[in-house]
């Protein structure tokens, strides 16, 4: 028999989902059999599948040893070359991170630093996060950014930070703004195309006309500032799809600087920039509704200090610059 007492994390999670997360290969069939036979029981009595866990709920599952995995303590990895985390806003529930450029949001096989592990990292050492106790969750973050693109990213203290936080971005309650510099003058405005990923190649394609391989995508572009063959532009996502500034900027005829894979390799060449000139700079939330437990956020705005992009635009029309 295993015993557990729910948590923060666990209030309001379904008791088949609980069981599921702390099982290995163990069948739904079993599952459901354990259900009807009491041998899963909260608070010494037996509980339905469907019952919505409370903070300090005792589970009891009388289930055998071996669909329970040993799970050994890892420690937390933390890269030694990592960049030192840049916490910008925070509070009980999320905090907004900032992200430089090259650095994983999250783990991969190259095993590289990410965002991630420096995130559960600093929750650790502020002993709000204990990964030798926790039983499900992990520290997560809510929005991912390229690579190769720097700037804000959400990151989830709990668990009901990251559904409410997922639900706020899934119906469009979190306006995203980008700073770019492209080489060549966009027009300005709202522009609707369709979108399509080629997964092999790790590349989108823009197109004019829908088809039923194509996502439609919506880019707002304004111009701030342009001198010689460059420009600085605000950038705001209306949809939010892999690649979707960088393709679509392309595709409107001025590519983002740096940029390798949809980018102008000459212009890239002798301005010496290897990296694309894109920085998600400020997180703006819209009105969200009361029965979220992160209503409270509703008109918070996060702005990055001093965006480094803006220097690098003014190095790049200075007139003793490469270009």
């Amino acid at each position: 028999m295993k015993s557990y007492t729910a948590g923060a994390n666990e209030d309001g999670v379904r008791l088949s989902r609980f069981v599921q997360s702390v099982t290995a290969n163990f069948p739904n069939s079993l599952l459901y059999k354990s259900f009807r036979n009491k041998r899963i029981k909260v608070n010494g009595k037996r509980a339905e599948a469907d019952y919505r866990l409370q903070k300090g709920d005792l589970i009891e599952l009388y289930i055998n040893d071996e669909f329970f995995p040993e799970k050994p303590a890892v420690p937390v990895r933390k890269a030694p070359k990592s960049p030192r985390l840049r916490v910008i806003y925070e509070d009980a529930d999320i905090a907004v991170l900032y992200k430089p450029t090259h650095l994983l949001c999250h783990s991969d096989r190259t095993g590289d630093a990410n965002l991630v592990d420096q995130f559960t990292a600093y929750l650790t050492e502020k002993s709000e996060y204990d990964p030798t106790a926790e039983k499900r969750f992990t520290p997560a973050i809510c929005n991912r950014l390229d690579r190769g693109t720097e700037g804000l990213v959400i990151a989830a203290k709990s668990y009901a930070a990251l559904r409410d936080m997922n639900e706020i971005i899934r119906k469009d309650l979190l306006k995203k703004e980008y700073y770019t510099i492209t080489v060549g003058v966009p027009p300005r405005g709202r522009h609707t195309a369709w979108w399509e990923h080629h997964e092999g190649k790790n590349k989108v394609s823009i197109h004019a006309h829908e088809n039923p391989n194509r996502k439609q995508i919506i880019t707002e572009v304004d111009v701030l500032k342009n001198a010689g063959p460059f420009a600085l532009c605000k950038i705001g996502l209306i949809t939010g799809r892999t690649h979707q500034i960088r393709a679509h900027l392309a595709y409107l005829g001025a590519p983002v600087i740096g940029d390798i894979k949809y980018g102008n390799r000459k212009m890239n060449e002798r301005c010496g920039q290897k990296t694309q000139a894109l920085c998600a700079y400020r997180l703006s939330f819209l009105q969200i509704p009361p029965e979220n437990t992160l209503s409270r956020l509703s008109g918070l705005v996060v702005k990055l200090p001093e965006p480094a992009i803006l220097q690098l635009y003014e190095s790049l029309t200075s007139p003793n610059a490469k270009g």
